[in-house]
């Protein structure tokens, strides 16, 4: 045994595994700005029902 198990895991406060995508669940390329947390991918599904544009 390892000596840590589910109950006993600290929350993380900073790197990649302290944000998760709030639509998939991804830790990876997660987005901060506004409040998002939503990663590169889910973002770009729901960029145009949020208002963004793509200018180029």
């Amino acid at each position: 045994m390892s000596g840590w198990t589910d109950m006993e895991k600290k929350e993380r406060k900073f790197g990649k595994g302290a944000r998760k995508c709030k639509v998939c669940g991804r830790y990876r390329k997660v987005y901060q700005c506004y409040g998002l947390l939503v990663c590169r991918k889910c973002f770009r599904e729901l960029a145009p029902k949020m208002g963004f544009k793509k200018y180029s």
